[in-house]
Order: structure tokens, then sequence, then C-alpha cells
């Protein structure tokens, strides 16, 4: 059997997204403006890719997230881990932004790694890359 995952954030606007994740690195791949329906917006830095839907209000009616506040914190309890070439330079990339909620540092299972939010509060691992099939303890 064969599958491909790939992330996608609901946000309300594209501009701070693309704004955010091109500091850090990433690249347009396509867009679709819709003011009157669903946008659409694909980013990637290298293999990571990541799609942001609808790009207007219309993220507040999708139904299953409208039995939400609209004020509630964007992906709770989910963590997006991004494996770089240069964690040094995203990590001053993303100090740059203020999106730093963890401090690089050597984590015990041996891997350096920072936490960082986007500006709707999608929580963001970047680390080494590594072979995350295997255990590295």
């Amino acid at each position: 059997m064969s599958a491909r995952l790939h992330i996608e954030l609901h946000v309300p606007e594209f501009d701070s997204a693309k704004a955010f994740y091109s500091a850090l690195g990433f690249d347009v791949a396509w867009e679709s403006n819709a003011p009157e329906h669903a946008g659409y917006l694909v980013m990637h830095l290298g293999d990571a890719v990541i799609c942001f839907w609808p790009g207007n209000q219309s993220v507040s009616t999708q139904p299953y997230f409208k039995d939400f506040p609209a004020d509630t914190r964007r992906g709770f309890g989910v963590e997006l881990v991004i494996q770089v070439d240069d964690l040094e330079d995203t990590y001053r990339r993303a100090q740059q932004l203020g999106a730093v909620v963890e401090e690089l540092v050597v984590k015990p299972w041996g891997l350096r790694d920072f936490r960082a939010a986007d500006p709707y509060g999608y929580y963001l691992r970047f680390n080494e890359h590594h072979d995350v099939l295997r255990p590295s303890l």
C-alpha cells in the first residue's frame, strides 16, 4: 500500500502565511485567490509541503471547524515537525520573526531542535534531518 501525507492549515487570509513562511525559507508553489469562495495556497521548503485553505472568512463556515469559536487557538494538540538543512539559519529567521517559543537545544534523545508558533498559532518544531522511522535514543 502506498500513501502520501501533506498538511493543510485552515487560515482566514494568506498574506500573513506567505510573509511568515517565506521569511523561514519556504517558497510559494502556487496560489489560487478566490475571495467569494475558497482559495488555496501551497508552500514548500524542499520536500516539506504546507497547504493553506481558504484564505478568507469562509474558514469559519467549514463543516467541522464552524462549531468552534472563531478565536480558538489553531492547532491545539498538534505539532508540525519540519526537518531542515540549516537549523541555525532557520532558527535565526524564526528569532527575527519573534516566533520562537522554545530555544534551540540538544534534546535528551540527541537531536537539536527548536519550537516556534506561526501567526495563527500553529506549533512548529524545526530539527535536523534524521530517519524518523528509526529510534534516535
